[in-house]
């Protein structure tokens, strides 16, 4: 039974016969009945006297406390129910009635006005609609009443005959014909719908009582006859498809002794999707298969998994999921699949296993489908295997060297960090940094790939010496680093770094070239050096300069004293930039006095730095600093600016000579620096000498050789400075024609005490004479040094005997007195 209620004040004017209807006229009876100010008619007034034959239809409903029960009860109401009992509960009613009833009273109850509700009552197969009208009243004894009016509207239905109909399935009824023999021959069809009608594609009075065998639709076709002969014989139902020019029927049949039931469905869009999900399966170039979601059988793969897997199709056929499974995934692998839903996709990378024993890593996608009448699930596969070791090669790339694969200065930091959290407060951590001694030697000699060779060679005496929960890196460059974390003594550390020193400085083998680099190691421990990585760092790097410093090859310990100096090295780079932007600098001119003329021809400029709080800073302390951070470069244009500016005040047989850095060779722009300082100035390039010293020719002698050429070749002078102190300086005279060449002050300290220094001074004064360059002696500060010196044939010197170095603005004053002075000597 199916109740459908609508309210009582929708309108009834569907015809001018409703007015006259049973319910319009109980319902103006009602209304008829309510007195003004009442919320209800009471019963009397509406339910007794005149109802005539609508008494049959009505019975009353009354609630006693414990729900509602019919109290009295017209005879057509009883055939209704099927109950002639009074005061029975509504609960006991057949439930369709009972329900109908139940909404009805309720609604009428709560909104105080009658309610109409339809009800679907199905007996022996007949459907019959219903009207049933609550009237809400009250009575005299206090309390409600409800009056329950019911009548049959309309014509019965057969439910099925309704459902057969509707349906766009077709159904048939088939009656066995039987021959002589008794055997079935023929079938007659007795019963259709108009779904069979049209999938058959015949009218439907055609169809009625025709024999199959007399043709005219896709039944009579042979082998459909003899497939429904063999479902009377065996009495089991059968089902088949057919196609039928461009259309696929599926035919399902069950016996009844010679009566058969015969449904026809069109499944030509099944069978459509069914070929494209056959040809996207078959052809796709992903593995794919589909498995039973009850057994997980294989009930299909396609070519690309056959291929990819290795396994031959059948054996794949005979396989259950599992079997594709790792082991020790099993019980994960089974978890997951239980907990699946129609659709899914990984969650993470599976293992599966291929017919040759090979593991490869997956991602699965999957879809609930039925699979030749079974319920599966289709797979499809992505092998992630190789992106997978694309993604740790990255990984491990991030974290290592791409030369040596030792750590990377990342990695390192990192296991330092876990090495301070693990360590016992009181225990040692050692931080090592290790710097190859002479590796640019090896890498200008040789070229960069046999550097790249020697660092991986050194990365392997690396890691045979480190082992354990100790690590090597290599940070860059030829600079390595290493953390003890196993709680190292000083002693040990000590140890443990001379035996590296020794270890790195063996000689290499490189392509049959035979390499000896040594080895600097700086140390820091924790706690007492710093307790993060970056302080352990950072003073072990300070311990490393301090081994550098103290000749390589040796290993030293952070000392705070390190500290001290690496903070006034900080404070002096930052006191260095700002000077140059502030102009702190200043230059100061020391004479060169000709000997045999007795008169100043030129002066040396020499860079003065004025700091606001720390005075006169010397250049001993400055100028390796501006080198070491780039800075030379801009305040060595300034100077060649500044004193070619100044010397074009002086006389024009005044010379000026100014002191080059190696530094400003390597910026490659000196030869253009020295053209802009000339033009600005107006300086004469033969009034300009350029002082260097043999550092120059240490590294990239070719191109700076080159250099000095283009520099001698404006006419600019070219002097070696501090000549005999270094190990080569007279190859470089062969190198280059020198104009000058100075004495170092050292060998003229001691003229006077040390027959070497006089004999050292005799032969530079010699090679001078013969090589045709002046002889240049410096730090002259007494008259016997200068007697010794012009004894030895020595052509010009200079130093404090004469003057020290002066301001810009003295320069004219110095060269009158001097002036003077040799005319008064005269």
């Amino acid at each position: 039974m199916r109740a459908a209620s609508q309210p009582s004040n929708r309108s009834q004017a569907k015809s001018g016969i409703e007015v006259f209807g049973d319910v319009p006229v109980l319902k103006r009876k009602w209304r008829a009945a309510l007195r003004p100010g009442d919320g209800l008619p009471r019963y009397e007034d509406v339910m007794l006297g005149s109802l005539g034959r609508l008494a049959d239809h009505i019975a009353l409903l009354k609630d006693d406390g414990d729900g509602l029960a019919v109290s009295r009860t017209g005879r057509y109401f009883q055939q209704w129910i099927g109950d002639e009992r009074w005061d029975i509960r509504l609960s006991a009613l057949p439930p369709d009635c009972a329900a109908v009833l139940g909404e009805a009273a309720a609604h009428a109850l709560q909104n105080n006005r009658p309610y109409l509700a339809a009800a679907h009552c199905v007996r022996n197969g007949l459907v019959r609609t219903y009207d049933v009208l609550a009237l809400p009243t009250t009575s005299r004894w206090g309390g409600t009443l409800v009056g329950a009016y019911v009548n049959e509207r309309g014509a019965q239905y057969n439910l099925l005959d309704t459902i057969f109909s509707a349906t766009e399935d077709g159904v048939l009824s088939l009656a066995t014909i039987r021959d002589a023999g008794g055997r079935p021959h023929d079938f007659q069809i007795v019963h259709l719908n108009e779904g069979a009608a049209r999938l058959l594609r015949q009218d439907a009075v055609e169809l009625m009582w025709r024999r199959l065998a007399a043709g005219g639709n896709v039944l009579s076709a042979t082998d459909v006859l003899e497939r429904l002969r063999d479902v009377v014989d065996a009495g089991k139902g059968d089902q088949f498809e057919i196609d039928s020019g461009d259309r696929s029927l599926r035919f399902g049949v069950t016996a009844c002794g010679d009566m058969l039931s015969l449904t026809v469905s069109d499944v030509t869009a099944i069978k459509r999707r069914e070929a494209s999900f056959r040809l996207l399966f078959d052809n796709n170039p992903m593995p794919m298969w589909v498995f039973d979601a009850k057994t997980t059988e294989f009930l299909g793969v396609n070519d690309a998994a056959v291929q990819h897997y290795g396994y031959g199709r059948a054996a794949f056929l005979r396989m259950k999921l599992h079997e594709i499974w790792p082991e020790d995934e099993w019980v994960t692998h089974t978890q997951a699949l239980q907990q699946v839903g129609d659709v899914y996709s990984s969650g993470r990378d599976w293992r599966h296993i291929k017919a040759d024993g090979s593991e490869i890593q997956v991602l699965t996608f999957g879809r609930r489908v039925a699979f030749d009448g079974r319920d599966g699930y289709l797979v499809a596969v992505v092998d992630i295997t190789e992106r997978r070791k694309t993604e740790a090669r990255i990984a491990h790339m991030a974290h290592h060297d791409g030369l040596t694969n030792l750590p990377n200065r990342d990695s390192y930091q990192e296991r330092l960090h876990q090495a301070l959290t693990r360590c016992d407060p009181h225990r040692h951590v050692a931080v090592l940094c290790v710097d190859l001694d002479l590796f640019k030697n090896v890498n200008d000699a040789f070229g960069h790939p046999t550097g790249d060779r020697l660092l991986t060679q050194v990365a392997e005496r690396l890691r045979a010496e480190v082992r354990g929960e100790n690590i090597a890196a290599r940070l860059g460059g030829d600079e390595f680093a290493i953390v003890l974390a196993s709680g190292v003594s000083p002693n040990e550390a000590s140890d443990f770094a001379d035996r590296l020193i020794a270890v790195l400085s063996a000689h290499y083998d490189i392509d049959g070239i035979e390499v000896v680099v040594g080895a600097s190691i700086g140390i820091a421990l924790s706690p007492g050096d710093g307790v993060t990585p970056e302080e352990l760092m950072r003073n072990a790097d300070m311990a490393l300069y301090r081994a550098k410093s103290d000749g390589g090859g040796v290993h030293r310990f952070f000392e705070r004293e390190m500290d001290r100096q690496a903070q006034n090295r900080r404070d002096m780079e930052r006191d260095l930039r700002a000077a140059f932007a502030n102009g702190e600098f200043e230059l100061h001119y020391q004479p060169l006095v000709d000997i045999a003329a007795n008169r100043i021809n030129g002066f040396e400029s020499l860079l003065r730095w004025r700091h606001p709080d720390r005075g006169t800073v010397s250049p001993a302390e400055f100028i390796p600093v501006a080198e070491d951070i780039g800075l030379i470069v801009a305040i060595g244009e300034w100077v060649l600016r500044e004193a070619c500016t100044e010397a074009a005040r002086w006389p024009e047989e005044i010379k000026v000579a100014v002191n080059l850095s190696p530094v400003q060779f390597r910026s490659r722009n000196l030869v253009q620096a020295v053209v802009s300082a000339l033009a600005y100035s107006g300086l004469s390039p033969r009034r300009l000498e350029l002082e260097i010293t043999e550092s120059v020719f240490l590294a990239e002698t070719e191109a700076n050789l080159a250099m000095l050429h283009q520099l001698r070749e404006l006419g600019v002078g070219i002097s070696m400075d501090d000549f005999g102190t270094g190990y080569s300086s007279l190859s470089y005279l062969r190198s280059f024609p020198f104009d000058k060449i100075k004495i170092d002050r050292s060998f003229v300290k001691d003229l006077a005490r040390r027959s070497d220094c006089v004999a050292i001074v005799r032969a530079i004064s010699g090679l001078g004479r013969s090589l045709n360059i002046t002889t240049t002696a410096e730090g002259v500060e007494t008259a016997d040094q200068l007697d010794w010196l012009r004894a030895e044939g020595c052509n010009e010197v200079q130093g404090f005997l004469f003057s020290a170095a002066r301001p810009a603005g003295e320069i004219i004053g110095l060269l009158n007195d001097f002036s003077q002075r040799a005319s008064e000597a005269a």
